[in-house]
């Protein structure tokens, strides 16, 4: 496990998504895997609860991916040792009357995490340049001056909303936010096994969707605007990383590392120190507790 190259994963220069793995090979059994994972849930949440306390910095974790690449499932385990009060998740579907009533980033914008707390992002702003582009009619709902038809949608629409979630991204980042983006990258091989399994066993098949078959047809779409969108809008301060994913248990430990190595860089947090006057009088507050 040692062996893995966090930087191996992280976007630096431009990609091209076919010509990287969807699988990391690695020697390493699943319950190597689970112990890994283990051990850095508990060092997240010790870090975590001191970052609480020293209520300088936030986190942003940015999660995308097609449909069952493990999203859902990665939150669940990763996170699953962190104090409650100090990580919200936030599933984005598609907006409500309300959200249409206000530019695409309001949402986002409303969501971002408090000093102290990390905020999970499971479906981000990016679906603005994701399933708008695969499906520009959605864009109409936004009621938005000079696009009455689809037409309309020329090319420099999209140009402009890389250089708006470039700009929310730099704001919040320059303003203590640490913004980590995740692209799980799973093939359609692999994501038709998943969505076999949700048709066969009873128990996973509230997950079906037929939404999902639909989406499926567009694979190739999705892979380029993928690719786009990660190349336009991944820099040193909100970078993306392109985690493999057809291997569920694997993408959990990369994950978790990365946060971790990205907590370690932070070294100016120290959980705060109690006020000297107050810690000369601690046995003056036990002889007062006890006596109660």
């Amino acid at each position: 496990m040692n062996s893995i190259n966090l930087d191996d994963f992280k976007v630096v220069d431009k990609i091209t998504l076919s010509k990287i793995p969807t699988e990391l090979k690695i020697n390493a059994d699943d319950d190597e895997k689970e112990e890994a994972l283990d051990k850095i849930q508990i060092k997240l949440s010790k870090k975590q609860d001191a970052m609480y306390a020293h209520n300088k910095y936030s986190f942003l974790i940015c999660l995308q991916g097609m449909d069952t690449c493990g999203k859902d499932s990665l939150i669940r385990e990763v996170f699953k040792e962190f104090n409650p009060r100090g990580v919200v998740v936030h599933s984005f579907k598609t907006p409500n009357s309300t959200e249409l009533e206000h530019d695409y980033l309001w949402r986002h914008y409303l969501a971002l995490p408090e000093k102290g707390k990390f905020a999970v992002f499971n479906r981000t702003h990016y679906e603005n340049v994701l399933v708008t582009r695969v499906h520009p009619e959605y864009i109409m709902y936004e009621n938005l001056p000079g696009i009455e038809k689809v037409e309309d949608i020329k090319p420099e629409f999209w140009e402009n909303r890389f250089e708006q979630i470039n700009n929310f991204e730099k704001h919040i980042t320059q303003n203590g936010t640490i913004v980590l983006k995740f692209y799980f990258h799973m093939s359609k091989e692999e994501q038709r096994k998943r969505l076999l399994n949700r048709l066969e066993n009873a128990e996973d098949n509230w997950k079906f969707s037929a939404g999902d078959m639909k989406e499926r047809e567009r694979w190739d779409d999705y892979m380029n605007y993928y690719e786009e969108a990660i190349n336009k809008t991944s820099n040193e301060k909100a970078p993306w990383f392109v985690i493999p994913a057809d291997d569920k248990d694997m993408a959990r430990v990369i994950v978790a590392k990365i946060i971790w190595e990205e907590l370690q860089k932070l070294t100016d947090i120290k959980e705060p120190q109690l006020d000297p006057k107050v810690r000369a009088n601690f046995a003056e507050f036990k002889k007062q507790l006890e006596k109660e």
